[in-house]
């Protein structure tokens, strides 16, 4: 077990020292396998690992799916989704920030991307609320959040790379994160309300969208809506897996940006760069992920903590609240892939010895990596925004988000005491992929 904390500290002090994940863990886990198994035996693993990661089947979904993210992202579709949701809901009190959140939603559940989701709703929404009067710290922070669900909502790359990790049926996991995603959603759009009641001056009225208008923006929808019915109908109704899926998911966004016009040449020759940078850094943590697993695997530390657990007299409940505090503490200070990279080899045994369901760890992990997003000192998705909007002061950003962060822990503490609200999808359309 000592081995095992040495090494978990070892490698978060170079993921704060800003080494790269895929570096720090490949180190730390390869060092500490000679350490304690010899060299022959540590290049025999690292071999092993690298030939069963690279030929993986589930991983071509990353590209793939990034793919269709940064076509999404550069199409101009985020303009079409914020102008519908306001269309909708825009008119009452804080409309446009509830507009804003489920257009974020939509964008998220296209690009699987909570930092694309953010930064592109970012450039869309807050012009856009600032001009009816909103105040910084509510529109600044419902972007913010709302670009969280990208994490949640399918075709999510988190979950992907969980999947992934732990051998977890990827489709089941984008079905799981269907339900969560719209009580997030929910819950997002209460906590506007309630900072709307505590100081209506945050949120004028808006006007509402003429009915021309309305008309014009059905119709420039409805490609995105087809995209994705095809992407996840096509999943979740068995036609194909989430492989095939990924690739029609970006031959289609693909098409839609040509239809459009909405990219030159050059353009789309960027982005195919920048999804092929992407893929290549996302497969180089996954390596390392897998190097490190190993060496945790080697200590043996899984026994030790369920020995502990088991004298605590600690019920499961309390034993994942205790990790969902862990995972809050660490997220403050690592972004998601490292959170998940680095602790899942640990925590992962445990959950299942405890009789929890890998599908619902995955999303219960999601919703913590969103406050993780939003949370200082870390909170990728604020320093995202304030990139893009350089002038939003980041301690309207902070105090913005307080109210959505309590909002997303009374969602965790629902979906651990009601496991089957984020289960009973995922099983009603994979039935033969559960386990008897």
């Amino acid at each position: 077990m000592i081995a095992a904390l040495v090494g978990f500290l070892i490698a978060f002090s170079f993921i704060l020292f800003q080494v790269p994940i895929a570096t720090a863990l490949s180190v730390v886990g390869f060092g500490g396998y000679v350490a304690l198994n010899g060299l022959k035996p540590a290049l025999s693993m690292v071999a092993t690992i690298t030939t069963s990661s690279t030929l993986s089947y589930s991983l071509i979904v990353l590209p793939l799916f990034v793919l269709m993210g940064n076509l999404v992202a550069a199409a101009g579709i985020s303009g079409d989704l914020f102008q519908a949701a306001q269309m909708f809901i825009g008119r009452r009190r804080g409309g446009l920030a509830m507009a804003t959140i489920v257009a974020c939603g939509g964008f998220a559940a296209m690009s699987g991307s909570s930092v694309a989701t953010s930064a592109t709703m970012g450039r869309v929404a807050i012009p856009s609320m600032r001009a009816f009067g909103y105040a910084d710290s509510l529109s600044g922070a419902s972007v913010a959040v709302g670009g969280t669900l990208g994490v949640l909502l399918p075709p999510s790359i988190i979950m992907v790379v969980y999947g992934v990790s732990t051998q977890t049926h990827i489709g089941m996991l984008f079905a799981a994160g269907i339900v969560p995603g719209v009580l997030a959603m929910l819950a997002y759009v209460l906590a506007v309300q309630w900072s709307v009641w505590r100081n209506p001056a945050v949120a004028p009225l808006a006007e509402p969208v003429a009915k021309q208008d309305r008309v014009k923006l059905v119709r420039s929808l409805w490609p995105i809506a087809l995209i994705f019915a095809v992407v996840m109908g096509g999943i979740y109704g068995g036609l194909f897996t989430a492989v095939e899926a990924s690739g029609i998911g970006a031959s289609s966004a693909m098409a839609l940006t040509l239809i459009r016009r909405s990219l030159t040449p050059a353009q789309i020759y960027a982005i195919l760069v920048e999804t092929a940078k992407t893929s290549g850094m996302l497969f180089a943590i996954i390596l390392g992920a897998g190097i490190f697993g190993e060496f945790v695997n080697l200590t043996g530390i899984h026994e030790d903590l369920l020995r502990i657990v088991g004298g605590s007299r600690l019920p499961p409940f309390g034993v994942i609240m205790l990790m969902v505090g862990l995972y809050i503490l660490l997220g403050s200070v690592l972004e998601s892939l490292s959170l998940i990279l680095l602790t899942v080899p640990i925590f992962f045994p445990i959950v299942k010895a405890l009789g929890y369901d890998p599908v619902w760890f995955g999303v219960l992990l999601a919703l913590v990596i969103e406050i993780g997003l939003i949370h200082p000192p870390i909170g990728v998705n604020l320093f995202v925004l304030r990139s893009v909007v350089p002038d939003i002061a980041m301690m309207e950003l902070v105090l913005g988000v307080i109210p959505f962060i309590v909002a997303i822990l009374a969602l965790i503490v629902v979906i651990t005491a009601f496991p089957s609200l984020s289960l009973w999808l995922p099983h009603l359309l994979f039935k033969s992929a559960v386990s008897p």
